[in-house]
């Protein structure tokens, strides 16, 4: 799945930390889903979009 969170968490200039401060989940796991290696469950994605103040559709892609 891709996704906008590393340009999204950029914009806002917040880190990895910051932005997994804001989630209350791991800078590792921060890094996991910017990178792709880890999708997020449904709360977390709408914890995501909640905090960006976007739909999830806006914030993460199927690559289907």
């Amino acid at each position: 799945m891709k996704n906008r969170l590393k340009v999204l968490r950029a914009e806002r200039d917040w880190s990895q930390a910051d932005l997994a401060q804001r989630l209350d989940v791991s800078r590792q796991t921060v890094n996991a889903l910017e990178t792709g290696k880890y999708d997020p469950s449904l709360p977390l994605a709408f914890r995501i979009a909640r905090l960006f103040e976007q739909p999830i559709e806006a914030i993460f892609q199927d690559e289907a």
